[in-house]
């Protein structure tokens, strides 16, 4: 499709929980019953390593158990389609690349990868199993997730905050819009860029001036992309 305008889609937890992953839950500081200071911090890892490697490891098997749901197909097959469509996720599940999806940037990392921890350009990819103490990178250090703890950098923003300034349309799935840095994204969008919100809260999520679309994402983002299809363009419905 030449000369087709560019979504620029921006997924969260939401979209994830619907194939079964479960999030993290700000509001009572708990991922999988544990405190989230103990698992998913640079200070967790070095105080007690091998939990956080457990930690994670268990989190990899319930990726690969988990299949795309209808949202991650939508947006597949409207790339299928001919139309131009990148995606920035907050998760760290391979959900999008499964559904189809080929132009994906993970701002939080890839529970699938490990990581040197000493050279963050070291990268594995984790077909199968995970990551025990005693594992190496090349440079002899102890491998880690390839994943954005609390209070880490995130390396990748400044590549988000370009795509978003790319879009001919935003549209935002399964995100709360309160983890920063990401939630700063839409200050980087077009003011005459349309964007839309898709969850079942998004009348209270949405920013003035974004259509909110009060719908689960595996309800919402299917209705989207099938009217667009219908259509040929991104204008809404």
């Amino acid at each position: 499709m030449a000369n087709t305008p560019h979504l620029v889609v921006f997924t969260g937890s939401g979209i994830s929980a619907e194939s079964g992953i479960k999030t993290f839950r700000a509001s009572d500081g708990l991922w999988e019953n544990h405190p989230v200071e103990d698992v998913a911090t640079p200070s967790a890892w070095r105080r007690d390593p091998e939990r956080v490697l457990d930690f994670y490891n268990l989190r990899r098997e319930q990726v690969r158990k988990a299949k795309p749901n209808a949202a991650h197909k939508a947006l597949a097959s409207l790339e299928k389609e001919g139309f131009k469509v990148s995606i920035i996720t907050q998760n760290i599940d391979d959900l999008h690349e499964r559904a189809g999806s080929r132009h994906v940037l993970h701002l939080h990392g890839e529970i699938l990868k490990a990581r040197s921890s000493v050279d963050v350009r070291m990268q594995y990819p984790l077909p199968k199993g995970g990551i025990e103490i005693g594992d190496l990178c090349d440079k002899g250090s102890q491998l880690r997730p390839d994943v954005v703890w609390f209070g880490e950098s995130v390396p990748l923003f400044p590549d988000a905050c370009d795509l978003v300034a790319e879009a001919d349309f935003l549209l935002v799935v399964g995100t709360s819009l309160a983890v920063m840095p990401a939630a700063s994204l839409l200050r980087h969008v077009d003011d005459d860029t349309p964007c839309a919100v898709v969850d079942p809260n998004a009348d209270e999520l949405s920013p003035a001036g974004v259509l909110a679309i009060n719908a689960s994402a595996g309800e919402g983002v299917p209705a989207l992309v099938n009217q667009w299809k219908k259509q040929g363009n991104l204008l809404l419905p």
